[in-house]
């Protein structure tokens, strides 16, 4: 059901919106893997299945699955429940689940939709569960979700830009990096989605200025070394 989910929505997109998807060919068809991306809208699960031949994976919370038909859905898209009652841990144990099994994750960093549309400061989950599983990281940019409600997905009659960056991972680190440091690799996966989106879907990384792949892992590498160094 899943493929067929994903034609009916490239289908959709592409007939009656103008969906436009660029870097397909970067995403790793194997191995576990963390797309992060942007989040404008409820529109962007939806939009990144249609973009990306990799079947992708979400997690959800568990209200979306109080009813039989609800439930059959959400499992069949690849959408597992999260009783969000708990503590984080149970988002983090979930995830590193399904990254054990060589599945590929959406995470949005932002931990919420932006309320403008533009990036709004990262969440450390991310980071957290790249380092460590060392899965591959693929950065995404998502544009005009927002400017249609969910209740005309089947007819966006706009255009959807999805643009696709280049796979990287993080440095190994020993033991239990701090939060400066989560924070500080969260900011460098967040420019890389920054790069990949127009200005004015920059945020609040529009005032850094976007560094390209090589000092981005410079600089991880050193904050892996910060890390390492005892106080």
């Amino acid at each position: 059901m899943y493929s067929a989910g994903r034609q009916l929505a490239r289908l959709c997109f592409g007939t009656f919106g103008r969906l436009e998807v660029t870097g397909r060919e970067s995403v790793p068809p194997y191995a576990p893997l963390i797309v992060i991306a942007n989040h404008v809208s409820f529109n962007d699960p939806p939009v990144l299945v249609a973009a990306m031949d990799r079947k992708l994976s979400f997690i959800g919370k568990r209200e979306l699955f109080q009813y039989p038909f609800c439930d059959f859905l959400m499992r069949e898209f690849q959408v597992h429940p999260l009783d969000r009652s708990g503590n984080a841990l149970g988002a983090v144990k979930l995830a590193l689940d399904l990254l054990s099994q060589d599945k590929a994750l959406v995470v949005f960093p932002e931990g919420t939709r932006s309320p403008n549309h533009a990036l709004i400061e990262g969440q450390p989950g991310a980071a957290y569960l790249a380092l460590k599983t060392q899965a591959t990281i693929l950065p995404v940019g998502i544009t005009g979700g927002e400017k249609f409600p969910s209740w005309r997905m089947p007819f966006p009659l706009c255009r959807l830009r999805v643009n696709i960056g280049q796979p990287f991972s993080l440095p190994v680190i020993d033991g239990n990096p701090n939060r400066q440091v989560l924070q500080s690799l969260t900011d460098m996966m967040m420019q890389r989605i920054a790069l990949l989106l127009p200005e004015e879907y920059r945020g609040v990384y529009a005032a850094q200025s976007p560094a390209p792949a090589r000092t981005i892992n410079e600089a991880a590498n050193e904050a892996a070394k910060e890390a390492a160094t005892p106080t």
